[in-house]
């Protein structure tokens, strides 16, 4: 594969856990271990989500991409499967209402046929994406999934997937990969794709299983504790359910719901499975589950995040100081959470009851930013901050736990990045937002923007639904309160339209690129247009003439600012099933194997009459148009829209598109920090300003990937120690080297 092409966790293009439904997943655009980390309240938690629970235990990672015909020996060779011959539910089949606080957008059913064959059947279509897929399985004496046959497409290609075990070895294709292994002992195949009732019925296996423990295919080990219980419905269908904590599969742990006799009942996140019937416990189930999560969040706090007795020194080291420039031989000193020293080696004075930090050959940068990080849950502060990601831009999300873990990390309860969040605002329709706060009208869009800033928000988030005629009152209305507004296009827009009714910086490049592309594509731009457009038309688009000439001259000129989000499309428009992506390959080994899975996800599936090289063409273009922005003056600022693994990899592409390693870091930390309005508080190394500093190894200077090699990283002048953050995290061990 050519230089790029990750697959990585799309969000404003995401979803929120990394892996549990991985078709659906991918959908959300918006992460996979088992290794022990901390204890859990009871939980002996692993990492990040593995590449199978997609079908819907995750708000974060990225949409599966089946494209592979598979080919296992006695197992047919399935080819993209219309949707009208996948299988059809029965009346006793057990339904779900696929859906989130914006409404419903799916269904599931899962059922067993007189001859013991498991069936699922889920449809989805998420904000213009549409999936359908069914699947098939068989249990072998053990109890454990034999024989397992995926069907159906995704907006990736064909959902065509096989498992069997036949004289005793396992064999496995799916659209990322093809493998076997002896099969010797009882283990679960952890599906690449499929419906929910894949899921389900590993939960109900593990459960079933001594210790709440199950060894896994391709590898690794899921284990399940307790969490805690409600009871749900009234009357006659009133029933006490029980939510697990399944860990082994993401590096999070992952809560599902079963009932009394330990089946399958819900999956609750940004995008959530409810039995029909049940679906306005949703509400209920999810607080009952972010209470208990919250338990363990606020025991590792004092064992992580320590405050120094005195001052800190960081001596000898690279600094990049100012927010623009590396200095070689610096030390600074921090005392009471503020730097108050920044100079070279040799005439600082250290204070003699400071801790020192030596720094040799080591670089000291400030804490970095993803400005586009729409937060998962409370157990993913330590990966993000094991990053060195000390703050955050989350541009939409469940409005109440935002604003929770907001609390609670202020009252010293939960350890994570500072989060300066937006409230998600879009419109009424097929494609809604999954968490969005809807509006019908041009007074309900005003009362939300009003609840935002009552509530405490930095800034509201168009999206891709709503009503292009409310912009202009609405961003007045934002403006008037000290919003900032951002986001999506509305479908029927164009950035240049959306500038003028009061944008102040456009979410994702491809939205910027929606200038240039034809009425046809702009009119529907809020479905997978606003991906298929780009991809078809970007590559023969002249940056240097109209429309682009201009816009890119407006955007200069009024400080509109860019968040490219490059690691999505790279993500959408470079990788074939199979490449490894580069955002993810240094983590190679250090995540469970089926988490690995997921990082060889290909890219959307191109139209018959364009190849993978025009779509690799037309991403890098995009990657130009940063470049052109940044050259002419537009504000740009790093944010990944997955899980923050992607981060150092845009800054990678900021580089080969032409902006030095400096200003590349400085999209990272006082340019997000700017943007906020707190880069007189935080965002650069100066005296005076708060300890948001990160100590890595290597030289970022000359390599940007070093940002990966994190040691030490102080948030607001308390230390942690990035190993003991990666190990609670979910990684393992630290990030391979790369040139």
């Amino acid at each position: 594969m050519p230089a790029s092409g990750p697959k990585q966790c799309r969000s404003g293009e995401r979803t929120t856990r990394l892996s549990w439904y991985r078709p659906w997943v991918r959908l959300l655009e918006s992460s996979p271990y088992d290794t022990p980390g901390g204890h859990y309240g009871g939980v002996h938690r692993p990492v990040i989500l593995p590449a199978t629970f997609h079908g819907g235990f995750a708000m974060r990672a990225p949409l599966v991409a089946f494209a592979l015909c598979l080919a296992l020996p006695a197992v047919p060779c399935l080819a993209d499967t219309p949707t009208d011959a996948l299988a059809k539910p029965p009346t006793n089949a057990q339904r779900f209402t696929i859906m989130s606080t914006a409404g419903k957008h799916g269904s599931s059913a899962r059922w067993v046929t007189a001859d013991g064959t498991h069936m699922g059947r889920d449809s989805l279509l998420l904000r213009g994406m549409v999936s359908e897929v069914d699947s098939s399985a068989t249990l072998g004496r053990d109890g454990m999934l034999e024989h397992v046959v995926v069907r159906g497409h995704t907006p990736n290609g064909d959902a065509g997937e096989t498992f069997q075990i036949k004289n005793a070895t396992a064999n496995w294709k799916s659209p990322v990969d093809a493998g076997s292994a002896p099969y010797r002992h009882a283990a679960e195949y952890v599906a690449f794709g499929g419906p929910m009732d894949l899921n389900a019925n590993l939960v109900e296996t593990l459960l079933a299983s001594p210790d709440h423990t199950l060894a896994l295919l391709p590898g690794g080990q899921a284990h399940a504790e307790r969490l805690t219980t409600a009871i749900v419905g009234e009357g006659a269908a009133q029933k006490q359910v029980t939510a697990y904590a399944v860990t082994g599969l993401n590096n999070t742990p992952v809560p599902v719901w079963v009932d009394g006799s330990g089946k399958f009942f819900a999956f609750v996140d940004g995008l959530s499975w409810m039995p029909e019937g049940y679906e306005s416990a949703q509400a209920q189930l999810e607080k009952a589950q972010t209470a208990a999560l919250a338990e363990h969040a606020r025991a590792i706090v004092p064992r992580l995040l320590k405050t120094p007795a005195g001052p800190v020194a960081f001596t000898h080291v690279r600094a990049f100081v100012e927010g623009k420039r590396f200095v070689d031989d610096q030390t600074v000193v921090v005392d009471k959470g503020a730097i108050a020293q920044v100079g070279p080696a040799a005439s600082v004075k250290v204070p003699s009851d400071a801790q020192v930090i030596d720094g040799k050959g080591k670089t000291l940068v400030p804490g970095l930013w993803d400005s586009h990080q729409h937060v998962p849950d409370d157990a993913s502060g330590p990966m993000l901050l094991s990053l060195g990601i000390t703050s955050v831009r989350d541009p939409g999300n469940v409005d109440e736990q935002t604003m929770s873990r907001a609390q609670r990390r202020a009252k010293g309860e939960l350890l994570g990045p500072k989060v300066y969040p937006s409230m998600l605002i879009d419109g009424k329709g097929p494609n809604t937002a999954q968490v969005a706060d809807v509006a019908t009208s041009q007074a309900e869009a005003i009362a939300l923007v009003h609840k935002a800033k009552d509530e405490g928000f930095d800034a509201i988030k168009f999206y891709g639904t709503f009503n292009p005629d409310w912009v202009k009152a609405t961003a007045a209305e934002a403006h008037k309160l000290g919003l900032h507004v951002h986001g999506h296009l509305p479908a029927g827009m164009r950035p240049k339209e959306a500038i003028d009714d009061g944008y102040d910086e456009i979410t994702h490049i491809y939205f910027v690129m929606m200038q240039a592309m034809p009425d046809t594509v702009v009119k529907v731009s809020n479905g997978m247009a606003r991906f298929e457009g780009p991809g078809r038309y970007a590559k023969d688009v002249d940056l240097t003439r109209e429309p682009m000439k201009s816009l890119i001259a407006t955007m200069a000129q009024h400080k509109i600012t860019s968040d490219p989000t490059l690691v999505v499309a790279e993500s959408l428009f470079v990788p074939e099933n199979g490449d490894l992506s580069p955002a993810y390959a240094p983590y190679v080994g250090a995540l469970p194997p089926s988490v690995e899975r997921g990082f060889r996800q290909g890219g959307f599936t191109v139209p018959k009459d364009l190849t993978r090289a025009d779509y690799r063409a037309s991403f890098a273009k995009l990657q130009a148009l940063v470049g052109a922005m940044h050259k002419a003056g537009v504000p740009i600022v790093a944010g990944t829209d997955g899980s923050g693994l992607e981060l150092v990899r845009e800054l990678e592409l900021y580089v080969q598109a032409g902006f030095t390693n400096a200003e590349a870091l400085a999209s990272a930390t006082i340019d997000t920090a700017h943007l906020v309005g707190a880069d007189q508080r935080t965002g650069s190394i100066a005296v005076g300003k708060a300890a948001d500093l990160v100590l890595v190894e290597g030289n970022p200077a000359e390599r940007i990937g070093d940002l990966r090699h994190t040691e030490v990283v102080m948030m607001d002048g308390k230390l942690m120690d990035a190993a003991a953050l990666r190990t609670e995290g979910g990684i393992s061990k630290r990030p391979a080297w790369f040139e």
